[in-house]
């Protein structure tokens, strides 16, 4: 239970830390990298746990590192996207409103 904790928290700061180097961070809240980082982590944890990967001290350590390593990625697509997208949206709507005047 202590590995689970430690990985999710070690996803959520990497989600955090993605939100606040993102240039469309207001775009979007800091939870949804932080969000998506957790989720992504603890399901690949549950994954690899199933698996079996845990049992073998050879093969002990993917599950944390594979679980943090895909949070991470996944904070960082998301960041990305959804920035990228939303101020997309934003830009089309403001010059959307300017052209009506």
């Amino acid at each position: 239970m202590v590995a689970l904790v430690i990985i999710a928290l070690s996803a959520g700061a990497l989600g955090a830390i993605a939100w606040a180097v993102d240039k469309y961070r207001d775009t979007f809240g800091a939870v949804l990298p932080a969000g998506a980082a957790v989720a992504s982590s603890l399901l690949v944890w549950i994954i690899t746990m199933a698996v079996g990967l845990n049992h073998d001290p050879a093969t002990a350590w993917i599950p944390w590192i594979l679980s943090i390593v895909v949070g991470g990625a996944a904070a960082w697509a998301t960041a990305g996207f959804v920035g990228r997208t939303r101020h997309h949206q934003l830009v089309e709507r403001t010059n959307a409103i300017l052209a009506m005047h």
